[in-house]
């Protein structure tokens, strides 16, 4: 198996975050020939090539900007305005594709009481994968949480500080200890999620918005919050709670 397809494989196995990118069209002198690929990863690392200097940065860049939007991109770049040297002439250029690896979006989800095992089981239905953090090691087992695809016991806060999260992660705080809410917020709102949101009354949401604002969190990054969470249904019951979670969540994710 060549690099490139051990990339591909490795990438969908463990469900991270890349894009490919592939020459489809070419005319005159081009460093690389049609069918030419290359793998990039979201900090911009590659495997392969599509013929080096400014015109595979060019590519890098529309790599990272698809895994970001989620959508392919078509490129037609000239070689003479990409700075490949005295041979290059007007008439060389290379069309690129550029598509995002489809991997599973993913759930994680912070507290494993009734609404998070509830949350974990509907999504899991809906095609996301699950990651459930608690310091409850007596709930967080996998009889309680058999839909989860990774489970993670310890300090909550720290937990979510360093867990890796891209464009096609949501969040969901489905805790008991309101004292961690502005905690669990700072460690979360800076990072690239799709969609954090929290559980909890208005009260508990004003409180969590009002103690982020005490710590000069930008306005912007409040205005991501989603507090409360869920879309009004008049849900009660931890399966009906999930289904209103899941619903925003759907929502944002079709940008609806």
């Amino acid at each position: 198996m060549d690099a490139i397809s051990q990339a591909i494989v490795d990438a969908l196995q463990n469900n991270k975050h890349a894009a490919i990118a592939t020459v489809v069209k070419t005319r005159g002198t081009t460093p690389r020939n049609v069918g030419a690929k290359m793998f990039v990863y979201p900090d911009g690392t590659i495997v392969g090539s599509i013929g080096g200097g400014e015109t595979e940065r060019h590519v890098i860049a529309a790599a990272q900007q698809a895994m970001n939007d989620g959508q392919p991109h078509y490129l037609e770049l000239k070689l003479a305005d990409h700075g490949h040297g005295d041979s290059t002439t007007c008439d060389d250029a290379m069309e690129i594709f550029v598509e995002p690896l489809l991997t599973a979006p993913t759930l994680v989800i912070i507290g494993a009481g009734h609404v998070g095992a509830a949350v974990a089981q509907l999504a899991k239905t809906l095609g996301f994968r699950i990651v459930v953090i608690d310091d409850r090691p007596d709930l967080l087992t996998p009889q309680n949480f058999s839909h989860a695809d990774e489970r993670m016991v310890g300090d909550i806060v720290a937990r979510a500080r360093e867990i890796e999260m891209t464009p096609q992660t949501f969040v969901v705080l489905a805790t008991r200890a309101h004292a961690l809410d502005a905690a669990l917020l700072g460690a979360l709102i800076a990072k690239p999620a799709a969609y954090i949101g929290m559980l909890g009354s208005d009260k508990r949401a004003q409180a969590a918005k009002d103690a982020m604002s005490k710590q000069d969190v930008p306005e912007e990054l409040l205005a991501r919050l989603h507090m409360p969470i869920g879309i009004e249904i008049g849900a009660e019951t931890p399966q009906e709670i999930a289904v209103s979670i899941m619903a925003e969540i759907i929502q944002v994710k079709r940008q609806k």
